[in-house]
């Protein structure tokens, strides 16, 4: 097992025509937008009354302090990549309400503080205790990493500080229902340098779905906060216990497939990772590896989409991936992309790489508009028309988390052990890593990823220096050419799916690769039932979609491509921001010929048209029409 660590965002540059636009999007439009919305719906309000600094009740869903923490997480992230001087007094402004807001003992959540002030900790499988917290902690490391203040990172310690000293062995019993504390303690005990926050995170994920079971526990309450509604929804069937939904009916070692909510699923697997990658429990590892080939060889979506079910928000049973009713969330992706992430830095193996990006170019992308002020909670693979993004939500987890993995996903593109550093996403820009011990240098991509698979990386160390460069050979690419310093390298990539350069570097020298990038049709496994007979449009990265608008003969029902047709994939600079589009012909039946009749008794004609593609992180940008992945 190799363990790497990531460069940290604040380690890199992104300047290129793919992630820097929308970076910059999410930086002048997307968060001022939420914060004006987490204004305007009073959840920033609900600090302010919490401390005592104006009147009123409690507003919203019993969990918004959490989106209010992951906007703070988003804006002080982008105020690293995009300083703005305007949003720092703002964002400033907004961590002194939440400040203000923590309790004497350090106790933070402004519904309790204000609506069941003496039913702290009592339901903690419904009520988003723990998950409000941690994402608190998240946004404090990223705020500290981002601007060096402890304002809100001390607020964060006095918290953890106070969860520590209530729950582990020996202590309360009580673990999260909606995980997510667990890699937030993770991040914590990191910046900090605390054992003891590590060791909860570590509790917090090993006690969980042991018996008896604190949520078993909480049912019994007779006077439960929120109530018993949800809980016995969620956490019940035929009037018995069962925890599937919060991922706690077996101890993580025990545990071989994905079930219950994802983003909760998502989330555990990420702090899981963490403590294995902390602890070398191998037990947790071995597991986590039987789930991770769960989900991607029985319930992925081509998008990198998990979870098809709206019912419980999450997993149902082994290729069950329906296309209109597919739920997907954008959170949930986000999730996976964290998952992978921490998959890799454990195993260094690209299969992990490869499904965050296919993540992060698909089912979490296509989350948000390219203006920016519109978002898909659910991110369906088939729409009948219906379907269009929201300026925001009742429960707007999904908003402010996008938010937070654009403006840090400079992170997610390198990573380094002990003498060596790995490229793992193609995105232009500069890096600055230590190799070999304490060799600095400078690492400058360019590239017109994903449009194009060429990429030309410049090595400037700040004195010769001895390692290994290693890139990523994408599992979609099945042919490559490499160059050092304009002469071929004969390529060999290992048995973790990279290609290993190892020489002496000098300042200047360079590696260019090339990466094929053909248009693919890819086909679903026959036991996902709504895709027999159908196939998928993929070109490097990015799967690719129909929408009416491009198509106006119809591509739902019944467009077909021969298996023969020419497809050709051009840039056009002026749509949808600049995209790549595949185009083609196709038929259609002809819609025409059943005139008023409900069923005929002659083979319909086909009608032959031209079609075009787009990738699906771009669809319904030119307003609701219909939308297909999968045709025949």
């Amino acid at each position: 097992m190799s363990v790497l660590k990531p460069l940290p965002f604040t380690a890199v540059t992104i300047a290129d025509r793919f992630w820097a636009p929308r970076q910059r999007t999410n930086s002048e439009t997307t968060i001022p937008h939420e914060l004006a919305q987490c204004r305007s719906t009073g959840r920033i309000d609900n600090f302010a009354k919490a401390a005592g600094l104006m009147a009123g009740k409690f507003e919203g869903i019993f969990f918004n302090d959490s989106d209010v923490h992951k906007w703070v997480e988003a804006a002080s992230y982008t105020l690293w990549t995009h300083p703005h001087p305007q949003w720092e007094a703002e964002l400033d402004e907004v961590i002194a309400k939440i400040a203000a807001s923590q309790q004497a003992e350090g106790y933070l959540n402004t519904y309790f503080t204000l609506v069941e002030p003496d039913k702290k900790w009592q339901n903690l499988g419904m009520m988003h205790e723990l998950y409000c917290a941690g994402h608190l902690f998240e946004a404090a490391v990223a705020h500290y990493q981002a601007t060096g203040k402890h304002t809100l990172l001390d607020v964060a310690c006095r918290f953890a500080a106070l969860i520590e000293s209530t729950f582990g062995h020996g202590k309360r019993d009580g673990l999260p229902g909606h995980e997510g504390i667990e890699l937030a303690l993770v991040k914590l005990a990191r910046v900090t340098g605390e054992a003891r926050y590590m060791a909860l995170a570590e509790y917090f994920v090993t006690r969980r779905g042991h018996s008896p079971s604190i949520f078993e526990k909480e049912l019994e309450t007779p006077d439960l906060p929120g109530g018993l509604g949800a809980y016995q929804h969620h956490f019940t069937r035929d009037g018995k216990f069962e925890g599937k939904y919060a991922q706690a009916h077996l101890p993580i070692q025990e545990q071989t497939e994905c079930v219950g909510h994802a983003v909760r699923a998502m989330y555990l697997y990420s702090g899981a990772a963490d403590i294995a990658y902390e602890t070398g429990d191998s037990s947790i590892s071995d597991a986590l590896e039987l789930l991770w080939r769960n989900v991607t060889e029985k319930r992925l979506y081509v998008t990198g989409g998990v979870g098809p079910s709206g019912h419980n928000e999450g997993f149902t049973t082994d290729y069950e991936l329906p296309n209109v009713s597919a739920y997907a969330e954008t959170c949930a992706s986000i999730g996976l992309i964290f998952w992978a992430h921490r998959m890799f830095l454990l195993y260094g193996e690209s299969r992990f790489v490869d499904v965050l990006e296919t993540a992060l170019y698909n089912g979490a992308l296509s989350g948000i508009s390219l203006d920016g002020r519109g978002f898909f909670y659910q991110n369906p693979l088939a729409s009948h028309g219906g379907k269009h993004r929201h300026e925001w939500f009742g429960c707007a987890c999904c908003p402010p988390n996008i938010a937070r993995l654009l403006a840090s996903v400079g992170q997610y593109i390198y990573a380094h052990g002990e003498k060596d550093l790995w490229v793992n996403l193609y995105v232009g820009g500069t890096a600055a890593a230590t190799v070999a011990g304490d060799v600095s240098l400078k690492l400058t991509q360019e590239t017109d990823y994903p449009w194009e698979g060429d990429v030309k990386i410049t090595v400037t160390p700040e004195t010769p220096v001895t390692f290994a460069l290693n890139l990523r050979i994408p599992s979609w690419c099945d042919e490559f050419e490499a160059h050092v310093n304009g002469e071929a390298y004969k390529p060999h990539v290992n048995s973790n799916g990279y290609l290993s350069i190892e020489r002496h570097w000098h300042t200047g020298d360079t590696v260019e690769l090339a990466l094929a990038m053909p248009i693919e049709r890819v086909y679903a496994h026959p036991l996902i039932k709504e895709n027999l007979g159908r196939f998928a449009l993929r070109r490097g990265p990015l799967v690719y979609c129909f929408e009416d608008v491009d198509n106006p003969d119809g591509v739902f029902q019944t467009l077909s491509l021969a298996d023969d047709a020419s497809l050709e994939a051009a840039f056009h600079n002026e749509l949808l921001g600049g995209v790549t589009l595949i185009r083609g012909a196709g038929t259609v039946l002809n819609a025409s010929d059943w005139g008023n009749n409900l069923y005929l008794h002659a083979k319909p004609n086909l009608k032959r048209t031209d079609v075009t593609a787009i990738p699906y992180y771009a669809w319904c940008n030119r307003g609701a029409g219909q939308m297909a992945v999968w045709v025949f």
